[in-house]
């Protein structure tokens, strides 16, 4: 993909969830473990704003943005390393790649992994002048739609015969169900091409097992007016969560729940705001 595809006119009706990705970049770099160059001004001033209400969100809900935030991103993490131990070759996606520091990290602990980091045109080329501030010039770095046949686009430069994994974190919730299934569908028809292909994510379930469950929906209200999206949650059980992925195309579908004891899969809901999913194919 060229530099002139920054700017293809191709547009779909998801194009407008752009600062949380400043938010979450300078939560990141405030945790230690990401680089200078993904912590924007306006991260550090929505940091500072949503600072009183994560502060009181901890101490009355149990949770805040932030504490999911660290929670989803260590799993996810960690799920990437060991399909890395598995699958040495493994080629990487990660969609809707924000100011994550994840692609910078994994490729100076996997010399030689391939990484390409997927997202809309204004934010692949911030996120591209940070990568080239952060030492990293020659990352992958696409501006994709992926609601739009441009998709087809991050899968062209990959090895079939290698395994590939698409991750997607912060994402899930801010589409309604009909997009992830025209999303999660159109990924398992590309990952059919592959030797083998995982899908990793992070999901909201509903907070139906929290005594606060109405502020917290009250809260994502709000949430869903400022990025102009259709946030919501969509699932209550991980039965539920699987169903969905098998109807979308995949094979085997894991849940991880923070709560979980010993990695020991629950079929019930155990209160965590997010969970962490890996579909295979």
């Amino acid at each position: 993909m060229t530099q002139s595809n920054l700017s293809k006119p191709l547009r779909s009706k998801h194009r407008h969830i752009s600062f949380t990705a400043h938010y979450t970049g300078y939560r990141w770099y405030m945790m230690g473990i990401s680089h200078p160059a993904f912590a924007t001004t306006q991260g550090k001033f929505l940091t500072g704003l949503l600072q009183p209400i994560e502060a009181s969100a901890e101490r009355f809900i149990g949770g805040s943005i932030r504490t999911t935030l660290q929670q989803r991103h260590t799993l996810i993490d960690a799920t990437l390393v060991d399909l890395l131990a598995q699958h040495p070759n493994l080629q990487i996606i990660e969609i809707a790649t924000g100011l994550s520091p994840r692609g910078w990290h994994f490729r100076k602990h996997y010399p030689g992994l391939t990484y390409i980091e997927v997202d809309l045109p204004n934010m692949a080329r911030i996120k591209k002048q940070a990568l080239q501030k952060a030492g990293q010039p020659d990352a992958q770095v696409l501006a994709i739609d992926l609601f739009t046949p441009q998709i087809q686009d991050m899968f062209e430069p990959l090895d079939r015969k290698a395994p590939l994994v698409v991750i997607s974190e912060g994402l899930v919730n801010y589409f309604d169900k009909a997009a992830l299934k025209t999303l999660w569908t159109s990924l398992a028809e590309y990952g059919r091409e592959f030797d083998h292909f995982y899908y990793l994510t992070d999901l909201c379930p509903e907070p139906v097992q929290h005594p606060l469950a109405n502020l917290v929906w009250n809260s994502s209200k709000l949430l869903k007016f400022l990025s102009r999206s259709a946030f919501s949650f969509h699932f209550t059980t991980p039965d539920e969560v699987k169903a969905f992925f098998l109807n979308c195309g995949y094979h085997q579908v894991n849940i991880q729940q923070p709560s979980q004891k010993d990695h020991t899969p629950s079929t019930a809901h155990l209160g965590d705001f997010v969970w962490v999913v890996l579909a295979e194919i």
